[in-house]
């Protein structure tokens, strides 16, 4: 670095040692308000939503869609079964240039190429059938169609249509009736199908009539093997999409009421066993959230089409799924890389509330979600204070217990390295699970090992299965603060330690105390020494350097202020290593971290640290 030393003023900290936080006089007064444990996290507490009440004829209508009736038989049995059409155009305002559709892969696909997360394929060499090795993210594109919206954001309708109509006709030509494979999963064939009866008009007006009754044909015969298969989705939040589909054509094609009242008593269920008390999804990730909020926004446009009235549980769980969201966004108005996403642009998720309908503040503690939130001044604290999801809800589950983030204002500070449900586009796919592990999460790691298990395909092992949480306002010298505290038991088993973290933002935002805590797991600890390592992933574009004495650094940000992280306690030391962030655009961004790094005592120890903004 080309900065001058002074830059870095470390003669500044005088009498702002870190001092030990669980129970040092120093730091710790009285508290200003009770401090009270908040409920363990082990397993997430389902939100109530039950089958709605409704009269005997849907109840009968139920029960015989249910065990197989045509629902052109129940509609009307003495007439002819209806032929496919749409019955109404649907208006959702997650479609168009003010949606969530990414206007430059709109572009790029007229311009004759797909453009996921930064990388271009051709759509001349796509192979769209079952037997393609598609990535994730171009699975998700390809065969979820979610392509549409992109191309409703970047053109009017008609300057569209002729694209639209290629894409489709290769992917019909490449997966005719019967077809099993990638694209026939009970997610995939339900994002398929609401794209379809969203976007129909950018594939239904064009210069190939022929298409029509194929894309018609399609939708009903993706509607019907969705009717069979959706019970057997691979997760629960496969089966909401699943059964949001279901509910959207029941709606929209013709003979609709049985499937729509099959398909409402489903999607309730569903909710109630994807989302949690508090509004988050159950595999704790800000996409699934997002995908979740983006559903029934999609979801009550269909009903809006037909000028039906949605459920009234649809606003309430829309009022229930926002304010979680919020909880993960830092000062630059994007989110937090958290279980596999990345750092969310903020135009997305403004774009995703707007859309909502919903006006609500942020959720301080989800409790029940897993994350814990403070804020003061310009400053934001994020803090995973829960297991990560269960295995059967994992999707990109991370072991990033007890990791937290740090922004001031617009600057990210401390970070995860995120991105990890992004793999396959410009994150290569073998780092995957790295980016999945404790050490890639601002947290500490023992003798470098996860604190829970990371497996392939998204999956979790054993490790963390409870954690304790604490939070409270308290005296921090001569300011207040609030305190979050938190430990967790996943290397209790292998290494007989348990890790407990206290985090202390002082009311101005200016200053961030941490200790990091091992304790026995039993009344006696184990003998020897462990290598420990306690990880800060440094935001992108700011500079660092260490100071003399290696007990500190100082991070110069590019907005010309200046903070310093020092250390307390007499074990590790602090050092540099490289790192890297995904952005929210999917681009992996080279960073560095910073690192205390050590031997302690089986028996336990205790690292303090304080970030501060110096001047």
């Amino acid at each position: 670095m080309e900065r001058e030393q002074s830059a870095f003023p470390f003669d500044d900290v005088a009498d702002d040692e870190p001092h030990a936080l669980a129970g040092a006089d120093p730091v710790e007064r009285e508290p200003v308000a009770d401090t009270a444990p908040l409920e363990s996290s082990r397993a997430l507490a389902l939100a109530d939503f039950s089958v709605p009440r409704t009269g005997p004829l849907d109840a009968i209508l139920r029960w015989a869609y249910r065990v197989g009736m045509s629902p052109s038989l129940l509609a009307s049995p003495l007439r002819k079964p209806s032929k496919p059409r749409l019955l109404a155009t649907v208006d959702s305002p997650l479609s168009g240039e003010n949606g969530l559709g990414d206007r430059g892969a709109g572009m790029a696909l007229r311009a004759g190429h797909f453009l996921v997360n930064g990388v271009r394929a051709p759509i001349a060499q796509m192979d769209f059938g079952p037997g393609a090795r598609l990535t994730p993210p171009f699975a998700r594109s390809v065969h979820g169609f979610s392509w549409l919206r992109d191309l409703s954001a970047c053109a009017p309708r008609e300057h569209c249509v002729a694209v639209a109509e290629r894409v489709l006709g290769a992917w019909l030509d490449a997966n005719p009736e019967g077809t099993k494979g990638p694209a026939w999963t009970v997610e995939r064939a339900g994002q398929r199908l609401m794209a379809w009866l969203i976007h129909a008009p950018n594939v239904l007006v064009g210069d190939r009539p022929a298409l029509r009754p194929r894309l018609l044909e399609a939708m009903a015969q993706t509607a019907r093997w969705l009717d069979r298969h959706v019970e057997s989705a691979e997760d629960c939040f496969g089966a909401l999409t699943g059964w949001c589909a279901i509910v959207a054509a029941g709606l929209l094609l013709p003979d609709g009421r049985a499937r729509r009242v099959y398909g409402e008593a489903g999607m309730l269920r569903a909710l109630g066993e994807a989302v949690s008390d508090d509004g988050g999804v159950l595999s704790r990730s800000p996409l699934a959230q997002m995908d979740a909020i983006a559903l029934l926004v999609d979801l009550a446009a269909c009903y809006n089409a037909v000028g039906r009235a949605p459920p009234r549980a649809i606003e309430t769980m829309l009022g229930l799924l926002v304010p979680p969201l919020l909880t993960l966004r830092h000062g630059d108005g994007g989110l937090g890389s958290w279980q596999g996403a990345a750092a969310t642009p903020a135009a997305t998720i403004e774009a995703l509330i707007a859309a909502s309908g919903v006006r609500a503040r942020p959720a301080r503690d989800t409790s029940h979600w897993g994350y814990q939130m403070a804020s003061a001044g310009r400053s934001v604290l994020q803090f995973d204070a829960a297991p990560p999801p269960r295995p059967r809800h994992a999707r990109f589950g991370c072991a990033s217990t007890l990791a937290f983030e740090f922004s001031h204002g617009d600057q990210r500070i401390v970070v995860n390295c995120g991105g990890a449900e992004l793999a396959g586009g410009q994150v290569p796919v073998r780092i995957e699970q790295g980016l999945r592990a404790t050490a890639a999460h601002s947290t500490l790691v023992l003798d470098d090992a996860n604190s829970t298990a990371i497996l392939i395909k998204g999956q979790i092992g054993k490790g963390v299965e409870e954690v304790d949480v604490t939070r409270s306002m308290v005296e921090s010298g001569k300011r207040k603060a609030e305190r979050l505290e938190a430990s967790h038991d996943g290397y209790a088993s292998r290494f007989g330690l348990i890790h407990r973290r206290i985090l202390m933002l002082s009311s101005d935002g200016g200053e961030l105390r941490g200790e990091d805590i091992l304790e026995p797991a039993k009344k006696r600890g184990q003998r020897g020494k462990i290598g420990f390592a306690i990880r800060f992933h440094i935001g992108p574009h700011i500079e660092l350097r260490l100071a003399e004495d290696r007990r500190g650094a100082g991070l110069a940000l590019p907005d010309g202020s200046y903070w310093q992280l020092r250390l307390g306690g007499v074990e590790g030391e602090l050092g540099i290593e490289e790192s890297l962030w995904v952005d929210g655009e999917g681009r992996p961004q080279p960073i560095q971290q910073l690192v205390i790094e050590g031997l302690t005592s089986r028996g336990g120890g205790s690292f303090p640290w304080l970030l501060k903004k110096m001047g």
